[in-house]
């Protein structure tokens, strides 16, 4: 019995010690095997450290593919304090290098930490410095390649690219509002160290940076240049307060250009004022629209069908009573006897409060609303504003009276141009837009494509045919001569806005806006034009924003490879104001023949010859009488001919 007792005890013992025997089995295979990973990463991460890799930013380009916001490679400094020998000759020689204080630079050298930055002073290193500290070959010093941001047209769309910080992430425009796909992933160089810094011979591991993802906007490089040199060139010569412009693809919302000024360079946007780099004036500017409004009103008194254009007529006197307030005409002593058609050319204001007084407040502002104004138009920028107009249950006929020709509401650019845009291409209403994808880092191939967005339709094809039909007369026979260009349909409208200032309007002080479009028939591009206050100039928008956006629309004629039309409507010229004419083709003539074939216009020759191998402005060119055509002669002129 005693031995059977001690049997099942031994029993019991072997089960036990079989048991605990399996129970280390399984903790060693737990964690050589299924925790080994875990473990192992673990461990390295106690002894092993990592350099940081900065990522490329995603690239920017225009819609052709030009490089708007770029990257380049710079070089930084980063300390690995332990493993400095000796603390007081390094702070010393990299203090020397970098003209900062000794005390400051041991103070990085010194620093428990297992990796230091040297900040500001050791960012963005030029190749001279970093020479100089590579040279010296201190250990624990490195030098690492970063990215900076670069952008190769410097103040070309300053506002709305925005600018990065050192650390290169986005702090406005659209670096800030697509930063998340912008910025990249950080890489490393991984090497080992011991428990008090000093590097282990081991292989070091590098871990590629993934950039960001790059982004493709709707503007056209060759339209946003030719903006960009017209506010420019209206600046120097107007010194104005401000001066903005957008130019848009009306058939689809996306925007071809914009800018504004003052502008800054977001490569050193920290020499400007936060009123300079903070203030994107096409979307973020409110004020009094003026007569570029009354293409609103016009397109709602037609889709009403409370006018006729050519067999409607009114009397301008000069002004209008309504409701105890006099309201004058811009001409003193107005226009007379006019057909609507003539109201709209002449931009005459006590025509515009009749169409206003017919419609009555709740049409025209159903109208105007249905148009996106008082709301945001969402295009994809921040600092949008909603603009201000009237509330229509609190208005009476003087109220109204002022809307109808552009007073009294207040307005932004950007939804000016998304109305207008709606008025002249049938009468639909586009989201406007700027970023139209974004594309893959490696291939640039599509990973997001916007579309074009549908807001709502506010009027008819029929009603917006009528409207182009108008403001192409404009253009050809009112306030927008300045904007005609032969053998091509133009249509637009001035505006003169008095600016306010504590409620009241100032003397002497005025937006001046113009907004125009071609082909009239059919438009493809539409630009808006405001310049606020210009110095020593008849403030009138046809005399200083018409010829602007003139230009602009030259230029997109070829970036766009718009097709000329000679079915539009004649210019109606005014004594004496200048006339357009074709230059000729002189090229191979004699110089005496060439004079009489550019009898409309001054000619002035260089070269020795007798015969003109060269001209300025080149045959076909549309320019006004009496400019310079200019000549190259030679002494002759061989032409081979088989």
């Amino acid at each position: 019995m005693f031995f059977k007792k001690i049997h099942i005890r031994l029993k019991i013992v072997l089960i036990m010690l079989l048991f605990f025997f399996l129970l280390i089995i399984g903790k060693v295979f737990y964690i050589q095997v299924i925790q080994y990973k875990k473990l192992n990463n673990y461990a390295n991460s106690l002894w092993s450290r990592n350099l940081p890799i900065e990522a490329n930013r995603g690239k920017i380009y225009d819609t052709n593919g030009v490089v708007l916001a770029d990257n380049v490679t710079t070089t930084s400094l980063v300390l690995i304090p332990n493993q400095i020998v000796d603390k007081e000759k390094t702070a010393s020689l990299i203090a020397s290098i970098l003209n900062v204080s000794y005390e400051d630079m041991y103070k990085h050298v010194s620093k428990k930490t297992s990796i230091e930055r040297v900040h500001p002073e050791g960012r963005r290193l030029s190749y001279e410095i970093a020479d100089k500290i590579s040279d010296l070959k201190l250990p624990g010093v490195y030098l690492l390649k970063e990215s900076k941001r670069y952008y190769p047209y410097d103040t070309y769309l300053a506002h709305t690219m925005g600018f990065v910080g050192i650390d290169n992430q986005g702090l406005s425009g659209l670096e800030l509002m697509y930063d998340k796909y912008l910025t990249g992933s950080y890489g490393a160089i991984k090497y080992y160290s011991d428990a008090k810094g000093s590097r282990l011979n081991l292989s070091e591991i590098y871990e590629q940076p993934q950039d960001g993802i790059n982004m493709t906007l709707t503007i056209n490089f060759d339209i946003q240049s030719a903006l960009e040199r017209e506010l420019d060139n209206a600046l120097s010569k107007y010194n104005p307060d401000q001066a903005l412009g957008i130019v848009m693809d009306p058939n689809s919302g996306a925007i071809l250009a914009i800018s504004s000024r003052p502008n800054f360079s977001p490569s050193s946007y920290e020499n400007y004022t936060e009123e300079v780099i903070n203030r994107n004036l096409p979307i973020w500017a409110t004020y009094e629209p003026g007569s570029t409004f009354k293409i609103i009103t016009l397109a709602t008194a037609l889709e009403e069908n409370v006018v006729d254009l050519d067999n409607d007529h009114f009397y301008d006197g000069g002004s209008v009573n309504v409701s105890g307030a006099t309201l004058h005409c811009w001409k003193h002593g107005g226009h007379g006897e006019q057909t609507y058609l003539q109201v709209v050319e002449n931009s005459c204001n006590p025509g515009f409060v009749n169409l206003g007084l017919k419609l009555g407040k709740e049409t025209l502002f159903k109208y105007i609303k249905s148009f996106g104004f008082g709301s945001k138009t969402n295009v994809d920028l921040n600092g949008e504003a909603n603009g201000i107009l009237f509330d229509v249950n609190k208005i009476g006929d003087l109220e109204l009276a002022t809307t109808a020709f552009g007073q009294g509401v207040s307005v932004t650019p950007i939804q000016q141009i998304a109305a207008v845009s709606a008025a002249i291409n049938g009468g639909i209403l586009y989201q406007p837009y700027i970023v139209k994808s974004l594309n893959e880092p490696e291939t640039n191939s599509v990973i997001t494509l916007n579309e074009p967005k549908i807001v709502r339709k506010v009027i008819s094809e029929e009603t917006s045919k009528k409207v182009r039909y108008a403001l192409e007369s404009v253009v050809a026979n009112g306030t927008g001569r300045n904007a005609y260009i032969g053998n091509y349909r133009v249509g637009g409208k001035t505006g003169t806005a008095q600016k306010v200032k504590d409620g009241k309007y100032m003397v002497g002080n005025y937006i001046l806006s113009f907004i125009g479009f071609l082909p009239a028939d059919k438009p493809e591009v539409v630009v808006y034009i405001a310049i606020d206050n210009p110095k020593g100039v008849t403030q009138y928008g046809g005399t200083v924003s018409a010829p602007i956006a003139r230009n602009i629309l030259l230029s997109s004629i070829d970036a766009l490879n718009i097709e000329a039309k000679n079915d539009g409507m004649e210019k109606e010229y005014l004594y004496g104001a200048k006339k357009y004419a074709t230059v000729s083709d002189v090229v191979g003539l004699t110089a005496t023949e060439a004079t009489k074939k550019l009898k409309e216009f001054k000619v002035e020759f260089s070269g020795s010859g007798n015969i003109v191998s060269y001209q300025s402005p080149s045959a076909g060119s549309m320019i006004y009488e009496g400019e310079t055509i200019k000549l190259l002669l030679k002494e002759w002129l061989y032409v081979n001919t088989y």
